[in-house]
């Protein structure tokens, strides 16, 4: 049988069996661990039967039941409390002597066994039959017998009813105790034994099994927070405690993740009859969501902020009542003020006075109404001026659609007020600007039109122009040759003439076709105009007639301008030849130069002309005039006002292109009655005048040299081989590129390479001709086209140090120009290629350049952008030069001032400091340092006064850039 050893030291076993009343001993999960005889008498069990069992096991009764209910009420009582509890009255039935089971009734006491720590262990259960009582309470007897026993009875009722009023308030505690929204728990003695604790708090800690047991027994994952020694403090000093939003990690076992939780809680002493401590009342609340709401909100607003402080505007933000709470870093920047305030009563001095009534009844109404505000205020600058922003402000709202926050900005808005400002002060004329601009716009398509038709005839005429020009060339040539066979024969002589005429005027006719649509060649210099227009003074007297009053008037300190001579000689003498026309032989030509500024608001009005500084050209005459329907259309080709026959209506076409291929501007002013000026604006150039040396009337002369002519077209290739042969010199042919490469090649001796531009094969011409150099170095190049393409003809203009004989051409201009290449050669050991985009930029093998020292040129080239300054080495290296690459200047200072350089290349633009500032630095120790500026930019400014510097702009040739570099090292290191 059981004994109760842990409960005395002295043998209880034999009064606990001896005692007339059941009793019975339960663990804590209500399993039967002991019971005496009188239970076992009581119910016909048996030890066996029941130890080990649970109560409701081995007594099975519904939960719903009366004794079912009462019984398990009982005994969660006295294990959340660890209490004694009582149960006056509880039927419940048991066999009789007869095996029958009988209705008897019982009065029940719960009593909590407790371990030495103050743990509850076990329940006594102790039980006393009540039936005869109950039984004799229920009778109606009067007799006085019966009397004691029911006042007996009443007393047994009175005492029963205020047990049962006691369980009732127990267990309307115990009940609001379970529900209470915090969660709570009573620890008993100084080792804090949890003796009552609520769902909340079960919850919070994870577990269940609490009761009886130690906070250390049931909670060890808290070991290590403090929770043990506070609660100590507390039993010791009987001192409450206080925390809030502690942290709190638990985990309720050890397979399980780690929890944590932010509580708000009070530890308060349990006090006893004598003023000592006994328990520990624990309450609190579980605010981790409010915590991490919290800190969600704390970020949302540094994020807030932040943002607020890297916007340009400003940012402000006001309480739900209107005071402004926060602002931005911009609005003290801007108002230079320390404080800056803003609500119902009181407005900053940074608001402009006139303002502050507005803005606080538009405010006001926000605060009202919750809606948006938006207004236009004036804030006054630190410097004490007043601008326009745009002030918004939006209610921010809860879920409850409580306001909790306004955001606003002020945006400026001055500019922006300052253009409604002139709109309004404008608003009178707007009809009148809105018609000059129609009117602008119209004028504007018109010179489209005029530019699209000019475009695509220029397209067609250069279509067409290299066979025409082939054709001519035939022509012309075989004329020339039969002339010297006819010769003496006067009618012959008069056809060939006329023939010839025939073709001059054919080639003249393709020429113009080119010029309208800029697509002649043209050779550019730097001339004073005022010089080119007094030696065409007797040209124009002999072309116009005495009749013609012919007045020049020359502005002082005339610009100088990049153009083509012979075609502003060409267009003077049209627009005169125009003028003399109208005219009708007889009145006053005025020609006038001058230097001209067209600025921005010409230039918004006028379609293709860019604002900049001009040398202007006007002639003016006292003709008819024009109508204005005729002005639309005077630059269209063909068109012509002189009767037919009389003109082929290419002449102010002829003009109008060429002007526009020199980057140049035209503009004719007529009305009729009162003559026509015509203005022509070159644009002006800072550079010397260059000094003309051909000279077109020199006499042709042959020679005996050897000439490679290359050309794809069979008869102009004869007819020019005829030409070249006559005039004394030694002619080898190729019909294309390739064939001539190969000539090339063979080792024959050549002296001038004579090479049409547009040819089949894979070779072009121009490759042809750089291949040529190459191997012979003082080969002269005569290129020769009736339609250049874009081949060695880049911006309308040829490229420097490129000759070019134009198709068709005579006997005389062919002797001229190859005589003049031929001689040129000689004179320079190394002229310059011709460079385009088309070129193939292939290095040469160090063997094959000019003549150098023995060391190989060093090249300290600066460049940050990597790509271009690893492919510009490479180049550089590949040409035989050594090159020390620097990515900034720091860099670069280091390599100059441990390795040996000839030449710097570098960049303008560099991150540390200006390329400008390197050379300067460099200068100090190496003042004779030649210096290339590799830039994008067209100038450096700053370097005008340096020497031994020059200028490439990106992007840049490889070979440019190599001849540059040449150029400038070779001479020094050959001196």
């Amino acid at each position: 049988m059981f004994r109760l050893t842990e409960l005395s030291e002295i043998d209880l076993n034999q009064l606990f069996n001896l005692s007339p009343n059941p009793y019975v001993i339960l663990d804590r999960e209500l399993r039967l661990v002991g019971m005496n005889d009188a239970y076992l008498a009581v119910t016909g069990r048996s030890r066996e039967e029941l130890v080990g069992r649970n109560m409701f096991d081995a007594f099975p009764s519904e939960p719903d039941s009366v004794p079912g209910r009462l019984l398990r009420q009982s005994f969660a009582k006295v294990l959340s409390t660890a209490e004694v509890d009582h149960l006056p009255l509880i039927p419940y039935p048991i066999p009789g002597l007869d095996g029958e089971l009988e209705d008897r009734y019982w009065s029940a006491t719960h009593t909590p066994i407790k371990d030495e720590s103050g743990r509850l262990i076990f329940i006594l259960q102790h039980t006393v039959d009540v039936t005869e009582l109950h039984l004799l309470r229920s009778r109606s007897v009067g007799d006085s017998a019966l009397k004691v026993h029911t006042d007996l009875m009443r007393r047994a009722d009175a005492v029963q009813g205020q047990n049962a009023a006691l369980g009732e308030e127990r267990e309307y505690l115990r009940m609001l105790f379970e529900q209470a929204p915090g969660f709570m728990a009573v620890l008993r003695g100084p080792e804090h034994v949890f003796s009552i604790v609520n769902s909340s708090y079960r919850t919070i800690v994870g577990r269940e099994d609490l009761i009886g047991k130690t906070v250390r027994e049931a909670l060890p994952d808290v070991a290590s927070q403090g929770v043990y020694e506070l609660l100590d403090e507390v039993y010791r000093t009987g001192t409450p405690y206080s925390a809030y939003g502690a942290r709190v990690v638990f985990q309720s076992s050890e397979s399980a993740e780690r929890e944590e939780r932010f509580l708000d809680f009070v530890y308060q002493p349990i006090r006893d009859h004598d003023g000592m401590v006994s328990g520990i009342f624990v309450q609190g609340q579980d605010v981790t969501e409010l915590r991490r709401a919290q800190e969600a909100a704390r970020e949302n607003e540094d994020r807030f902020r932040t943002l607020a402080q890297s916007l340009p505007t400003h940012v402000w933000t006001a309480t739900p009542d209107g005071r402004m709470q926060w602002c931005n870093d911009q609005i003290f920047t801007y108002s230079g003020l320390e404080s800056f305030y803003f609500d119902r009563e009181r407005r900053s001095e940074m608001l402009h006075p006139d303002d502050s009534s507005r803005i606080a009844a538009a405010w006001a109404e926000a605060l009202r109404t919750g809606g948006r505000l938006e207004t236009e205020i004036r804030l006054r600058r630190h410097d004490g001026v007043y601008r326009w922003f745009i002030s918004r402000a939006v209610p921010i709202k809860n879920a409850e659609g409580e306001i909790t926050l306004w955001v606003a900005t002020n945006t400026d808005i001055d500019e922006q007020k300052k253009t409604e400002s002139e709109l309004s002060n404008l608003a009178e004329t707007l009809g009148h600007r809105v018609e000059e601009r129609t009117i602008e716009l119209e004028r504007t398509q018109e010179v489209l039109r005029q530019s699209q038709k000019m475009e695509a005839i220029g397209n067609l005429a250069g279509g067409i122009a290299h066979d025409f020009n082939n054709l001519l060339q035939v022509i012309t040539g075989n004329l020339q040759l039969l002339g010297r066979e006819f010769a003496g024969n006067d009618v012959a002589e008069r056809r060939l003439n006329s023939a010839l005429a025939g073709a001059s005027r054919g080639a003249r006719l393709a020429s113009q076709l080119l010029a309208f649509g800029r697509r002649q060649p043209l050779s550019p210099k730097v001339i004073n105009l005022s010089r080119l227009i007094r030696e065409m003074d007797h040209l124009l007297r002999r072309s116009l007639g005495e009749a013609i009053e012919i007045d020049t008037i020359v502005g002082g300190g005339l610009w100088n301008t990049l153009v083509d001579p012979s075609n502003v000689e060409n267009a003077l003498l049209n627009l005169a030849i125009n003028a003399r026309d109208a005219m009708n032989g007889q009145g006053k030509l005025t020609i006038e130069l001058g230097n001209a500024y067209l600025d921005d608001e010409y230039a918004r009005r006028t379609f293709d002309i860019e604002t900049g500084q001009y040398v202007m050209l006007a002639v003016s005459d006292t003709g008819t005039g024009m109508t204005a329907d005729i002005l639309d259309k005077v630059f269209d080709p063909f068109f012509t006002t002189k009767p037919e026959g009389k003109g082929t209506g290419l002449g102010l076409s002829m003009v109008y292109g060429f002007v526009k291929q020199s980057g140049g501007h035209i503009r004719i002013y007529s009305e009729p009655g009162n003559g026509t000026t015509v203005r022509i604006y070159l644009p002006r150039s800072m550079e010397d005048e260059d000094v003309v040396a051909e000279n077109a009337s020199a006499a042709a002369l042959g020679g005996n040299e050897t000439i490679l002519v290359v050309e794809d077209d069979e008869a102009v290739r004869e007819i020019t081989v005829s030409l070249l042969a006559e005039l004394g010199y030694r002619v080898l042919r190729a019909k294309d590129a390739d064939s001539g490469l190969a000539i090339i090649e063979s080792g024959v001796p050549i002296d001038c390479l004579f090479t049409d531009v547009v040819m089949p094969g894979r070779l072009k011409s121009q490759d042809l001709a750089k291949r040529a150099k190459e191997r012979l170095p003082h080969l002269g190049v005569l290129f020769t086209s009736g339609y250049t393409e874009n081949s060695i003809v880049h911006g309308g203009r040829l490229d420097p140090g490129v000759n070019l004989l134009s198709k068709p051409y005579t006997r005389e201009a062919l002797a001229r120009k190859i005589r003049q290449v031929i001689d040129q050669n000689r004179q320079a050991p190394q002229p310059r290629l011709p460079e385009g985009p088309l070129e193939t930029a292939s290095a040469k093998p160090a063997a094959e350049q000019p003549s150098a020292p023995d060391l190989p040129i060093a090249v300290l080239l600066v460049e940050d952008e990597a790509l271009i300054r690893i492919s510009t080495a490479d180049f550089l290296q590949d040409a035989g030069m050594t090159v020390i690459e620097a990515g900034s200047a720091a860099e670069a200072l280091a390599a100059a001032g441990s390795d040996p350089i000839d030449i710097l290349v570098t960049d303008v633009h560099l991150p540390d400091m200006s390329g400008l500032q390197l050379v300067l630095k460099l200068r100090e120790t190496r003042p004779d340092l030649p210096v290339i500026f590799a830039t994008g930019d067209r100038n450096v400014p700053g370097s005008e006064a340096l020497s031994q510097t020059a200028l490439i702009t990106k992007p840049y040739d490889y070979e440019l850039l190599t001849t540059h570099i040449r150029a400038m090292v070779v001479p020094r290191r050959d001196d």
